[in-house]
């Protein structure tokens, strides 16, 4: 059978990944987005269904502000114990980094308040041991294990420093396993750029000395004309048939010379073991058609209606209205979607930039109220704000959304969205007390509004169409008849000229006191 990488497209870095029966469990790396760490699911490893998030409340991480897409949360492992799941992670908040984990009986619903570890650096993994023991992997200097009391986080005994990979800069993203008598450390190194790999090393005792792969790195496309690049930062596992796999990170760019504007994408490679090693896709390259001899199933994203009324869910098992069904929630990552926004609850798929602060944000059954408070959408702040992941290259993205308050420079719009230096919208906004329509773009400290339009009427849809070459804004009174606004180059809004480590985001906001409802939202690929 044949499957497609990436397996989950859009801003998806640092996978890991846990098998429990015939479920797998997925988590990545969310950094300055609220609510933590995406929780998917999946029985086939290529269908995903995202099913909540591992950090969801204030008690459990108060993300920090600050250089845009460069700190909070980084690179998570899930791991499942025993009728329990566990969820480690690095928040990167100077001037320290703080690591720690939490727990759940269930991946899908409300995990535990946070358990802090001993130690800095980024990067933890968790390794339970046949014999009880449980280990700590880490990085500061090099690549770290120390045993620890599960239940409390504390040390047992002091950290080694295990291995310092095979010479290429900043050796992270360990994880450990046991196979067949011997402990393997598998690593990221090279840095996350064009230069990324994983290599892997081996030892009888849980602390060394490690001995390299012969054949490292075993996973890279580095080198190579493939079109996916930048892979590496992988995780190990098995399906119910004993057959071995890895996930891992890669991006897509856009053209030559290489910039991506989706962030790290989740990859799948299948994996065999030669003369005690592992034998990662095609000779250690992550191609875009895998074929492999193994049972899984075809991809194939429906189409879904999320928020849809629960009262018209024939399964929904309530008729007050209020509660959530499980069709309602069922969305499958990378599917075309419609999102009426008529529950008080807003789906998993939409975030929001740090923790959310006040009222803000108001989900009603009647669409979602959007209180601005005092910043624009270019300072570096909690706003008025909720956005989900550009998941593919040609899309649309439309919304439909009223202006009911306004200041002389607020305003309310769809954005496609990489930091508050870079970004380019479409919004509605009073000007000499005339509502218009306005196309804006900022590209560092470069920042103009390039067209005004004036509007009669403060009820529009706005409407965002992507491709590897441009974003195109449009608009229309009536629902049906669209008309160009402008568009912005896409290579300006990637990694290479203004990020770190997040993708684009589509986002609709109000900013600056003004006050606004949203409707519906549409998202399609083309």
């Amino acid at each position: 059978m044949q499957y497609t990488n990436p397996i989950l497209s859009g801003f998806h870095p640092d996978p890991s990944m846990c098998r429990v029966g015939d479920d797998f469990y997925l988590v990545t790396s969310t950094f300055e987005y609220f609510p933590g760490l995406p929780v998917y699911h999946s029985t086939d490893l290529v269908t995903w269904e995202q099913i909540g998030h591992v950090l969801t409340r204030d008690s459990q991480v108060k993300l920090p502000k600050g250089a845009p897409n460069c700190l909070g949360i980084y690179a998570p492992t899930i791991r499942y114990h025993e009728g329990v799941y566990y969820c480690v992670v690095t928040n990167v908040a100077p001037p320290e980094n703080i690591n720690f984990f939490v727990t759940a009986t269930d991946p899908a619903g409300e995990w535990s308040e946070p358990i802090r570890l001993p130690f800095g650096g980024i990067d933890p993994s968790l390794f339970f041991d046949d014999d009880g023991r449980v280990y700590y992997t880490g990085t500061d200097s090099g690549v770290f294990i120390c045993e620890i009391n599960i239940e409390t986080g504390e040390a047992i005994g002091e950290k080694n420093y295990a291995w310092y990979g095979t010479g290429a800069n900043n050796p992270e993203g360990p994880h450990l396993y046991k196979i067949n008598g011997y402990y393997y450390l598998l690593i990221a190194e090279g840095g996350t750029e064009l230069g990324h790999m994983s290599t892997i090393a081996r030892s009888k005792n849980v602390f060394g000395p490690y001995e390299a792969c012969p054949h490292n790195p075993i996973l890279t496309n580095r080198g190579t004309e493939l079109p996916i690049k930048a892979i590496g930062h992988a995780d190990l596992f098995t399906d119910a048939n004993d057959n071995w796999w890895a996930v891992c990170l890669g991006i897509r760019p856009l053209s030559y010379p290489f910039r991506h504007n989706m962030g790290r994408e989740t990859m799948l490679v299948p994996v065999e073991w030669e003369n005690g090693w592992p034998v990662c896709g095609n000779n250690s390259r992550v191609e875009e058609k895998i074929s492999v001899d193994r049972v899984v199933a075809s991809q194939t994203n429906s189409d879904m209606i999320i928020n849809e009324d629960v009262n018209n869910s024939a399964d929904n098992g309530t008729s007050d209205g209020a509660a959530v069904s499980v069709k309602q929630w069922h969305y499958i990552a990378g599917s075309d979607v419609t999102d009426k926004f008529n529950t008080t609850t807003l789906h998993p798929s939409w975030n929001y930039i740090y923790n959310p602060t006040g009222n803000l944000v108001e989900p009603t059954k009647d669409g979602v109220l959007l209180h601005g408070n005092e910043y624009a959408l270019n300072e570096d702040e909690s706003k008025a704000l909720i956005c989900r992941r550009q998941e593919h290259f040609d899309f649309s993205a439309t919304v439909k959304l009223s202006l009911q308050n306004c200041t002389d420079d607020g305003e309310t719009g769809i954005s496609i969205y990489m930091n508050p230096r870079h970004h380019y919208e479409a919004a509605l906004t009073f000007i000499d007390g005339m509502c218009s329509i306005i196309l804006k773009r900022q590209i560092g400290s470069l920042k103009a509004v390039e067209k005004i339009i004036p509007c009669a009427d403060n009820t529009v849809t706005l409407r965002l169409e992507g491709s590897k070459e441009s974003y195109r804004f449009s608009y229309s009174v009536n629902g049906e008849d669209f008309e160009l606004i402008g568009e912005g180059e896409a290579h300006y809004l990637t990694t290479e000229v203004g990020g770190c480590f997040t993708g684009n985001y589509i986002a609709l906001y109000a900013a600056k006191f003004a006050e606004a409802r949203v409707e519906t939202f549409e998202y399609k690929k083309k």
